[in-house]
């Protein structure tokens, strides 16, 4: 019975249980979800959105929420399409800036939420029109098209001849951030922050820069994933990203990670991810308007907030109901 009550405290079984409900009935409700091409668009759409998401965890595990992922995305992509195709920089230098520009404004949002006691949300919230402002600036609101024919290989290349490259990168960079998470000093330290600020700080822990660099990274997230749309589409627009940021949240928390913080799994967050990318999916195939999926997308994560809030007593509960129903051991 241990075991059983184990296995359903995991947190990665919830969420990926919630991934293969999704897809049962997303499969029942249409037959063009399991064919090959469909799965491989699943995989390209979901990398950005599941790459954003590693930077949302990290955010919400210290105690912290970022809303500015997506109009990072959209910052980037217009940034980049300039440099590349407006100024002539290489893909590979201008990838580089990229990220240390996504770096920037995480550090922003790092400083002014921790040194400036400013709540993260409001910090955030502020941040994501600035940002998206400044794309529709240096762009006038008109995408840059054509950017470069080098980012094609990028997001639609293939390793071995048939894995794609996207799914490489969402990968690697789960499998880092796993081993960031569990094996070392920062990453255990992101944990007890977000799990008792006043503990970790009389721990040596130091709070502040912990969740700076939680921000940080989650910029350099947030960047990536406007690299890989920009690839994507060769284009760079103002308007990309939109939602980004709520598809990211969502995939932390369906994935288990709590809003309070200090609790969450990486590699359920990827799970998370997979079941917001098949879901909309889903309803793009079954041609649900889009008002309608931004409806369903809101009462996932209001569902997954909830269950998050009600965790413990689900949790009891179900041991209750184990104890009852398995026979006990004698002796």
């Amino acid at each position: 019975m241990n075991a059983i009550i184990k296995s359903f405290r995991s947190q990665a079984v919830g969420p990926l249980a919630a991934l293969l409900l999704a897809v049962v009935v997303v499969s029942l409700t249409t037959d063009r979800f399991l064919t090959g091409q469909n799965l491989s668009n699943v995989i390209l759409q979901v990398s950005s959105v599941a790459v954003a998401a590693i930077g949302a965890t990290l955010v919400i595990l210290a105690g912290g929420i970022d809303l500015s992922s997506g109009a990072v995305v959209a910052l980037t992509a217009c940034v980049g399409a300039i440099l590349i195709r407006n100024n002539g920089v290489a893909v590979p230098v201008g990838i580089i800036l990229l990220l240390l520009l996504g770096a920037l404004l995480g550090f922003v949002n790092g400083f002014l939420s921790t040194y400036g006691r400013i709540p993260s949300f409001i910090v955030t919230l502020a941040t994501m029109g600035i940002i998206r402002g400044l794309a529709f600036l240096i762009t006038g609101g008109t995408p840059v098209m054509s950017v470069s024919k080098d980012l094609e290989p990028i997001f639609y290349g293939t390793l071995l001849g048939s894995i794609p490259l996207p799914l490489v990168y969402v990968i690697v960079l789960y499998a880092l951030i796993f081993i960031f998470l569990r094996y070392t000093i920062s990453g255990r330290g992101i944990y007890a922050v977000g799990g008792n600020e006043s503990a970790a700080r009389l721990s040596g822990v130091p709070v502040n820069r912990t969740r700076l660099m939680t921000f940080v990274l989650a910029g350099i997230m947030s960047s990536l994933a406007g690299v890989l749309t920009m690839a994507r589409l060769n284009s760079g627009s103002p308007n990309y990203g939109v939602g980004t940021e709520l598809q990211a949240i969502a995939a932390a928390v369906i994935g288990g990670t709590s809003l309070s913080g200090g609790s969450g799994n990486i590699i359920a967050t990827l799970f998370g991810a997979l079941t917001v990318a098949v879901v909309q999916n889903g309803l793009n195939l079954n041609i649900v308007p889009a008002a309608w999926q931004d409806i369903t997308l809101g009462a996932i994560i209001v569902l997954a907030v909830g269950l998050d809030m009600w965790r413990a007593s689900i949790s009891q509960g179900t041991a209750r109901i184990f104890g009852m129903v398995l026979p006990r051991r004698e002796g």
